[in-house]
């Protein structure tokens, strides 16, 4: 009886402990209160002259994933999303940030396989999204409003369960 008291305690505290530090790290992102989100109109990787608008999104749940091509965490992180999301109604697109050129971005997801679609961010986007560290990802519904974030790395299950 003894040892399940104790092995219930640990789980407590470790759960606590992790929401704590979840909290903690994304004290500085947009808030998830339904929070609009905000505008970009970003340039498509390897679309010459394509351009891609959030206003594109309007009607579907969908992740919006930044990410930089130096991060070690989005290079185990991202076959997770891409994963998560195959047979799933939920959207999902990549905006690079803090890349020397498209050709780094290009080897990225080249090396990883990556299927979804990558816009070129800037630092405009990176200020407006408040991204301060990688990855940062925003679950925005289909009103184009902002209902969850995390930073850092995820499973896939919690990234399924972010977009519930």
């Amino acid at each position: 009886m003894a040892l399940i008291r104790s092995t219930l305690i640990n789980l407590s505290l470790a759960i606590l402990v992790f929401y704590l530090a979840s909290a903690y790290q994304t004290r500085n992102l947009l808030e998830t209160n339904h929070t609009p989100a905000p505008y970009f109109n970003l340039p498509v990787l390897n679309e010459s002259g394509e351009r891609f608008s959030i206003a594109e999104l309007k009607g579907n749940t969908t992740i919006v994933y930044f990410f930089a091509p130096w991060c070690s965490v989005c290079r185990y992180s991202m076959p997770n999303l891409e994963s998560t999301l195959i047979d799933s109604d939920i959207n999902v697109i990549g905006i690079a940030l803090d890349y020397k050129n498209e050709q780094q971005v290009i080897q990225f997801i080249d090396d990883l396989n990556l299927n979804i679609p990558i816009l070129l961010g800037n630092q405009y986007t990176q200020s407006n999204y408040k991204v301060g560290a990688f990855p940062t990802y925003y679950v925005i519904d289909a009103n184009l409003q902002i209902t969850a974030h995390a930073m850092g790395y995820s499973t896939q299950l919690g990234i399924a369960a972010r977009t519930w």
